[in-house]
C-alpha cells in the first residue's frame, strides 16, 4: 500500500480592498504576517515535494513558507492548478458582477455550471484540476506534496476525496493560509481511496467571512 500526502495551502492574502473577482490576475501575496507563516510552517513537512501554480502570489507563499523551514526547495509550477478563470468578470468589483445579473440568469441555479464570459466554469476546472492531482500522485506516489494553490484548486481536491459535485464544492470555505490535508491511497491491488485529514486549517489573520 501507498499513501500520497498531500498538504494544501491557500495563498497568504493579496491586497484587495475593492473586493475584486481577481481569479487568474497575477497579484503579489502579502506575506508579513510572521507569525501566521511561522505556525503554518511549523505543521509542514520536511523533505516534501513543493508544487505551486504560475501566479505569482503562491510563488511568495512558497518561497516566505520554505524560508521560515530552513529549506531550500524549488518549487515545481503546475499550469493545471491554477485558479479558475473569471473571463471579462476578472478584475471588476464582486458586488458589481453578481449585482448585474438578472434574477433568471443560468449562475444563480447552476454557479458550477455557469461559464463567465470568455472564461470557464467551476465545473470544467474540477475536470481539468482532478485528472492532474491523480496524476502527480502517481508521479509522487509515498510523498509529502506540499502545494500552494489557490481556494478553487483546493476544493476541487476536496471534491475529488469527498466524492462531492461542483456545487456542492463551492460550499467549502478555504480561507487565505489556511491548509487542507487530504491522503491518497493507493492498495497493493492498485485501488484508490481517499481520506480527508483536515479541511480548512486556519494560520492567517485574515478571514473570508
Amino acid at each position: 500500500m501507498s499513501t500520497t500526502r498531500w498538504w494544501w495551502i491557500r495563498h497568504a492574502p493579496v491586497a484587495n480592498p475593492d473586493k475584486l473577482l481577481y481569479g487568474r490576475l497575477d497579484l503579489p501575496a502579502d506575506t508579513a504576517d510572521a507569525a501566521a507563516i511561522a505556525a503554518l510552517a511549523a505543521r509542514l513537512p520536511h523533505g516534501a515535494v513543493w508544487l505551486r501554480t504560475p501566479l505569482r502570489r503562491t510563488g511568495d507563499t512558497a518561497a516566505a513558507l520554505l524560508a521560515a523551514m530552513g529549506e531550500a526547495a524549488s518549487p515545481t509550477i503546475e499550469t493545471e492548478l491554477i485558479e479558475q478563470d473569471f473571463g471579462t468578470w476578472q478584475g471588476r468589483p464582486s458586488r458589481e458582477v453578481y449585482g448585474a445579473l438578472p434574477p433568471d440568469d443560468p449562475f444563480w441555479s447552476d454557479p458550477a455550471g455557469h461559464a463567465p464570459p470568455g472564461g470557464e466554469s467551476f465545473d470544467a476546472m474540477l475536470r481539468r484540476v482532478q485528472p492532474a492531482i491523480r496524476r502527480l500522485s502517481e508521479t509522487h506516489a509515498g510523498r509529502d506534496v506540499v502545494a500552494v494553490a489557490h481556494a478553487g484548486t483546493i476544493r476541487a481536491a476536496a471534491a475529488l476525496a469527498l466524492d462531492l459535485d461542483g456545487d456542492r464544492a463551492l460550499r467549502l470555505a478555504i480561507d487565505m493560509l489556511s491548509l487542507t490535508r487530504i491522503d491518497r491511497i493507493r492498495s497493493s491491488v492498485g485501488a484508490e481511496a481517499w481520506r480527508v485529514v483536515a479541511l480548512n486549517l486556519p494560520f492567517g489573520t485574515e478571514k473570508m467571512y
